[in-house]
């Protein structure tokens, strides 16, 4: 009898923790490395945490790696090949698997990128956040927009896919100048667009700084939409859609990695901070990595990298599948749902809903409108709601 991981796959999530400087809006596990790195011991690391987790998942077919971080553009060549090997050594590796690197754009990393194919890194994603000097000094990046372009003129010449990341509704910008860099941005022709609206997270340095009052010039939240609605026009109109909330691609460009988070699928996390939900024996498990780095390598040699794992309850999963696939734009399988827990959505809500235009409900499939995915935190609350 088929799992229901099945249904949305499995993937391998390598976090490589060390940056070169902390972005004042990250609050990712990252850490400046101000130390020498012991690329050898962190590679061989890696591969005993793959074997472990490979021995509870033996046969499985790995449909995508993820090197996140971080700054994973920092790591050897010769350490990403190590977890690409280690990994086909404990599962099968899926005829088309995507081999996926987040990379910053400066010209040091951009030098390593025909070491990363030849590893196996098959698709690449870029840091740019942003087409503008200013911004990207005020962003905290290390990076100008011209080391940006030409490193993206050399990731098209060495990786057959490429994505980039931009960061909008930032501090000073209307909705002209982002037009303007949107409109800049497709015309590089990437397969794969990642565009987040600003967020800003307690304990970074913006958060701070927003605390204190500081942080100004930052659009409200009539502007903040106008800019989402015009990111959905110029994307669309270009032939990169939007199927995730903040991810748009070309048929077929989509992150094959990320689609297994949001369909729920299984997915294996090492290095520090790592998460992971993996299926074994017929339970789900939620697992997750010790977060500093240090202590991570050690455990990791030790045995295991991991904290202690903690079995996800059935009404619990189905609120992840329904909080995860409601991000695209493909349809929630409600029987999927209705199989994973005794947990029911609420009738009314999505005859409201509907009935207002904020999801489409076919029965058997739920999505959100492309309105509804402003307010899409409300939306599960009110289909999940007694």
């Amino acid at each position: 009898m088929a799992e229901d991981w099945q249904q949305g796959g499995f993937g391998l999530y390598v976090h490589w923790p060390f940056c070169e400087s902390k972005c004042p809006y990250c609050d990712f596990n990252s850490h400046v490395a101000r130390d020498r790195v012991d690329h050898p011991r962190w590679a061989a690391a890696f591969r005993r945490e793959i074997a472990r987790l490979g021995a509870e998942t033996p046969g499985r077919v790995l449909n995508s790696i993820f090197f996140g971080g971080g700054t994973p553009s920092l790591m050897q060549p010769e350490t990403v090949a190590a977890v690409i090997e280690a990994a086909q050594e404990h599962w099968v590796f899926a005829n088309d698997i995507e081999i996926t690197l987040e990379a910053n754009p400066g010209s040091v990393e951009a030098g390593r990128f025909a070491g990363y194919r030849d590893a196996g890194v098959n698709r690449v994603s870029l840091g740019v956040q942003a087409l503008d000097d200013d911004a990207l000094r005020r962003l905290g990046r290390l990076h100008n927009v011209a080391e940006a372009r030409a490193a993206h003129d050399i990731a098209r010449r060495q990786f057959e896919r490429i994505s980039f990341d931009l960061i909008y509704a930032r501090q000073g910008q209307d909705l002209a100048a982002w037009r303007k860099e949107l409109t800049e941005a497709l015309a590089m022709a990437a397969d794969h667009l990642s565009l987040y609206q600003l967020t800003i997270e307690p304990g970074t340095a913006f958060g701070q700084r927003f605390a204190r009052g500081q942080l100004r010039g930052l659009p409200d939240e009539d502007l903040s939409a106008d800019m989402y609605q015009l990111t959905q026009e110029l994307c669309a109109a270009k032939g990169l859609p939007r199927y995730e909330v903040s991810n748009h691609a070309r048929k077929g460009a989509e992150s094959r990695h990320n689609l297994i988070y949001w369909r729920y699928g299984d997915y294996a996390g090492i290095g520090p901070g790592a998460h992971g939900r993996l299926t074994v024996t017929g339970t789900r498990q939620a697992t997750e990595c010790h977060s500093s780095p240090g202590l991570w390598l050690a455990a990791a040699e030790n045995g295991s990298g991991e904290v202690p794992r903690h079995p996800i309850p059935a009404e619990e999963q189905a609120t992840e599948y329904l909080m995860m696939c409601l991000r695209l734009t493909e349809p929630l399988d409600v029987d999927r749902f209705n199989a994973m827990s005794p947990l029911r959505l609420n009738l009314r809500s999505r005859r409201i809903l509907a009935e207002s235009g904020m999801i489409h409900d076919e029965g058997h499939e739920i999505s959100v409108s492309d309105s509804g995915v402003l307010v899409l935190n409300a939306i599960i609350a009110e289909l999940l709601a007694d």
